[in-house]
């Protein structure tokens, strides 16, 4: 497998699988405009990552999952979001961590891009 699909695919299973053991701070960043429990929405994200992750680990869907990538850390950026809102008045260190994560969207969605291709 290359190496960016394979990296690109190991990050989003590795965050899905995440979304399950450890799904509480996923559910505080869900924005609360969406209808439901943020603990289904949290489910419904990691299997998302984790099809993705299947999906660019095979070529034969290699593209169809970098696109589906690129579409997913699109999706999820109202989440970094709200964590950067929720933790403007936050230590330091969390700040960073939250409003850090905002910039990250655009590297990872080019990541997603180029394995597509």
């Amino acid at each position: 497998m290359r190496r960016d699909a394979a990296g690109l695919s190991t990050l989003l299973a590795t965050t899905g699988v995440l979304h399950f053991a450890a799904p509480r701070p996923f559910d505080r960043i869900v924005p609360r405009s969406l209808p439901g429990s943020p603990r289904t929405w949290t489910y419904l994200s990691g299997v998302a990552e984790l099809a993705v992750a299947a999906a660019v680990a095979h070529p034969r869907t290699r593209r169809a999952g970098g696109l589906a990538a690129a579409a997913l850390f699109a999706a999820v950026f109202p989440a970094n979001v709200k964590m950067a809102v929720d933790w403007r008045h936050a230590p330091p260190a969390q700040r960073a961590v939250a409003f850090g994560r905002l910039p990250l969207q655009a590297p990872l969605i080019a990541w997603a891009w180029r394995v597509s291709r």
